[in-house]
């Protein structure tokens, strides 16, 4: 006899739960409760302690005509399946041009000999930085990636980086911008955020591995997009929104039209925020890229998944030490850029 029976014979829905029920082995619980004397009333001062949640499946062991828990999760699986076709037809024209993205930044960043992409990204963090000690650094850095073999890894990883960093910025810094202009948009579009940034980082892949083919590129580089953009659409609407009253009254002051006071105004003393969100977007890609190994994403990444997988310590170490390197190098530039920015916010302009 199953918990809720009475529940079902009370409300006289007995012969429509039986109509289509099968028979169906009983559970070694059944037997147990069977065999001790189940209609007892110490078995059901027991079992009213025990009394289980009224569950689909604790439901369907009373009813047969619900459905069990796996049933939902099989139709999910189903209506997903039957909306795959049509999806695709719609997302792979749109998504192709990430995959060939993708694929020309991996080719140039590894195949440009290493004593060419030295000097310059030396250059790009002399120009972010003005820093003699970073570049020292991000030069130490190179160096020991080049001379442990972990180069090539390394520009795999970077080429995924500055791609997929560089479609967040270009979609994520307009949402920001649309978010801060309209009331209406911002809140439609935080609880679409909070998803993607409480969303466990494998369950960005699931989908995407039934709609596009793992050989394809275009399946982690959407997967990293959806996981890093939050923090540039989010510091994008915050410091526009963040941007002094008066600032704003002294430029409608002066004539200026909406847009006007947007690129003049608004996005300038914004820019220390939005700079901060770049900074957050790159990291989560650095941490999303080594998750996407999982479905073919090269670089260090690959390295990590191997050691774990062939329980190979110094493969996996080494590699760790690596993605570390690129997340300090990354994160220094980034963070050195920010503070010229502010730098320059900070200056009085005559």
């Amino acid at each position: 006899m199953a918990t809720y029976d009475f529940v079902f014979n009370g409300l006289g829905l007995r012969e429509w739960c039986d109509q289509d029920a099968e028979p169906r082995p009983m559970s070694m619980a059944d037997l147990l409760a069977r065999g001790s004397g189940g209609d007892s009333d110490t078995s059901w001062a027991t079992s009213l302690w025990e009394l289980p949640f009224p569950s689909l499946d604790t439901l369907n062991q009373a009813c047969p005509a619900i459905a069990r828990s796996r049933d939902l999760t099989r139709g999910l699986e189903e209506s997903f399946l039957n909306i795959k076709d049509p999806l695709k037809v719609v997302l792979d024209p749109v998504t192709q041009p990430l995959s060939w993205a993708l694929e020309s930044a991996l080719h140039l960043f590894t195949a440009t000999p290493w004593w060419v992409m030295l000097p310059l990204m030396l250059a790009l963090v002399w120009v972010a930085s003005r820093s003699w000690a970073l570049m020292g650094f991000v030069g130490s850095a190179l160096a020991f990636l080049l001379f442990v073999d972990h180069y090539t890894f390394a520009m795999q990883t970077m080429s995924i980086i500055f791609v997929c960093a560089f479609l967040c910025v270009l979609f994520g810094v307009p949402i920001g911008i649309a978010m801060s202009r309209s009331d209406t948009m911002q809140r439609l579009t935080i609880p679409v955020l909070d998803m993607l940034q409480t969303l466990p980082t494998f369950v960005y892949l699931i989908p995407l591995i039934f709609l596009f083919s793992v050989t394809e590129p275009k399946l982690y580089g959407i997967a990293i997009i959806l996981y890093a953009i939050v923090p540039v659409i989010r510091l994008t609407d915050l410091g526009i929104r963040l941007v002094d009253k008066d600032v704003i009254e002294a430029a409608e002051a002066f004539g200026m039209t909406r847009h006007q006071k947007l690129v003049r105004v608004q996005i300038p003393l914004a820019l220390p925020n939005i700079m901060a969100g770049v900074n957050q977007t790159i990291m989560m890609s650095l941490a999303m890229v080594v998750i996407a190994s999982l479905v073919s994403a090269p670089g260090l990444g690959v390295l990590v998944l191997r050691g774990i997988r062939n329980l190979e310590l110094g493969v996996g170490l080494m590699a760790g030490l690596g993605i570390v390197l690129l997340a300090v190098i990354l994160d220094r530039v980034t963070k050195a850029a920010l503070a010229r920015v502010n730098a320059a916010a900070s200056v009085p302009r005559h």
